[in-house]
């Protein structure tokens, strides 16, 4: 497992009961997750005593239940970075934390690579992985079909003093915007992606993990440099092995470019009980 372990600004508290308790800076939020089927040891204050938990519904979704007055955004930092966190209507804050092991790693890898790195950042979310990159000092271009986690990208790389970095923000549909940069003979040195489950673009474009995952990644062949640095995938899909993400990077990256590829999940440590936690997995091809 790769583990996020780093952190000063978030923790997880305690797991237990489907729920995880989270410290986002100062402030205790109480989230559902379906990975964790043990029980709560011991259900404290601090358990009780959250600023906010969500609860999910019977008949799918859920609600935010805040006990305690919260701003409507604050800040938390990861080293010299820096993201807004907003809780969202569908539990979720913005940042998914135990994707730190992934920008320490890539991070690394541009900043040891000695020449001008061009990342190109797919389903790029609020831009955990272009701020990282970016500040490693690669050239970035973030693309997310949500026009709103684009600006709140935007607003994260502000936040990390990277406004003026070489950071080329899309709102597109990221398959249709693959086959345009292969008819423009634009190339990049690192792909990185974390694909839905499930997912509409800007036009009502469908994804399906499962169905859409390989075409997509074999498209994305087409835009890779003659000299890549690293292919980065994560899926957090139930059901799907890190030894798919393995098999699909041997099948596509390896026999033109050889490298080293490593899969396996991606957590989170547990404070309280030294465990982790399970959150997602990973696919990783690097030169």
């Amino acid at each position: 497992m790769y583990v996020a372990q780093d952190w000063q600004d978030y923790e997880v508290i305690d797991t237990g009961g489907g729920e995880k308790l989270e410290r986002w800076g100062d402030v205790i939020l109480r989230r559902p997750d379906p990975q964790i089927i043990w029980p709560i040891e011991q259900e404290d204050g601090q358990w009780r005593s959250v600023h906010g938990h969500y609860h999910r519904s019977s008949s799918g979704g859920g609600q935010w239940d805040m006990k305690k007055q919260l701003p409507d955004r604050w800040t938390i930092s990861y080293d010299q970075l820096k993201f807004h966190i907003r809780p969202t209507n569908f539990k979720h804050t913005g940042l998914f934390p135990e994707q730190a092991a992934n920008w320490r790693w890539m991070m690394d890898k541009i900043a040891a690579a000695g020449r001008p790195i061009s990342v190109l950042n797919l389903f790029a979310y609020t831009g955990g992985a272009t701020v990282a990159a970016a500040s490693a000092g690669a050239q970035v271009v973030h693309v997310d079909a949500a026009k709103g986690m684009v600006q709140w990208a935007k607003e994260n790389a502000a936040l990390s003093g990277l406004a003026d970095r070489p950071i080329r923000y899309i709102t597109d549909d990221v398959f249709k915007f693959v086959q345009r940069e292969e008819r423009r003979g634009n190339k990049y040195d690192a792909i990185i992606m974390d694909p839905p489950s499930y997912g509409r673009g800007p036009s009502g474009e469908t994804w399906k993990l499962e169905q859409s995952l390989y075409p997509f990644l074999e498209s994305c062949m087409n835009i890779v440099s003659d000299n890549p640095l690293f292919m980065l995938i994560n899926s957090y899909t139930t059901g799907i092995s890190p030894t798919v993400l393995n098999n699909m990077l041997t099948m596509t990256m390896k026999p033109k470019y050889g490298g080293t590829i490593s899969a396996g999940e991606i957590g989170l440590p547990i404070t309280r009980t030294g465990m982790n936690l399970p959150c997602g997995i990973l696919g990783r091809w690097e030169s």
